[in-house]
C-alpha cells in the first residue's frame, strides 16, 4: 500500500471515497451524541477544498483502502476554534505548524490496520518534518471500544521514539430525567 496526498478528490474517486467514509462512520450516528458523519454536501465541500489535504491509501491495484483529511489551515475546519490553538501555541500557530486530522477512515476488512498505520505514518511525517503538532478528536465510544488515544500514541511513539500526548479539551453531554414528575 502507498499513500498519495492530493488537494482535490473528484469524479469516480469521490464516489469511492464517500462510500468508504460513510461506511466507516455511519454506525457512530446511533452511538454518539454528536454527529460524526458529514452530510454528503459537507463531504463534497471538504473533498473540493484545496486547503484540506486528502491522504489516500491505495493498494497495489490503486483501489482506495483508506483515507484521511489533514490541514494546517485551521480556519478550514468547521467546529474547531483556531483562536484556541493560537492562544495555546502562538508560535506554532503563527508558523502554521499545527495540523488537524479531521478523520481517518479505512475499509472494514483484514487490511484496515495496515491502511490506518500507513495514513497515520504519512500524517506524522508531514507534521514532524516541520516540528509541528497534531490535533484530532474522537468520541468517547471510539476510545472505549477501539482504545484510539492509546493506539495513536503507541503508533506515534514507534515512529518518533518520543511523543507526549495531552487531552486538550473535553465536551460532556448530560441528560436529565424526571421519573416521578409524571
Amino acid at each position: 500500500m502507498n499513500v498519495k496526498i492530493v488537494d482535490l478528490v473528484q469524479g469516480d474517486l469521490r464516489e469511492e471515497a464517500w462510500t468508504l467514509y460513510s461506511d466507516a462512520f455511519k454506525e457512530l450516528n446511533a452511538l454518539a451524541v454528536q454527529r460524526h458523519l458529514m452530510y454528503r454536501g459537507e463531504f463534497d465541500e471538504v473533498m473540493g477544498d484545496p486547503r484540506i489535504q486528502k491522504y489516500l491509501c491505495l493498494d497495489l491495484d490503486d483501489a482506495l483502502r483508506g483515507m484521511s483529511i489533514y490541514t494546517n489551515q485551521l480556519d478550514a475546519v468547521p467546529l474547531i476554534s483556531p483562536q484556541y490553538f493560537e492562544r495555546r501555541w502562538p508560535a506554532h500557530y503563527a508558523e502554521q505548524r499545527i495540523w488537524y486530522c479531521g478523520f481517518v477512515a479505512t475499509q472494514q476488512d483484514g487490511r484496515a490496520a495496515t491502511a490506518f498505520g500507513e495514513l497515520v505514518s504519512a500524517m506524522y511525517f508531514t507534521a514532524a518534518g516541520q516540528n509541528g503538532l497534531i490535533a484530532l478528536d474522537f468520541c468517547n465510544r471510539t476510545d472505549e471500544v477501539r482504545h484510539m488515544s492509546r493506539v495513536v500514541r503507541l503508533m506515534l511513539h514507534r515512529l518518533s521514539g518520543d511523543v507526549r500526548a495531552e487531552r486538550i479539551d473535553e465536551q460532556q453531554y448530560w441528560l436529565y430525567d424526571f421519573p416521578s414528575a409524571a
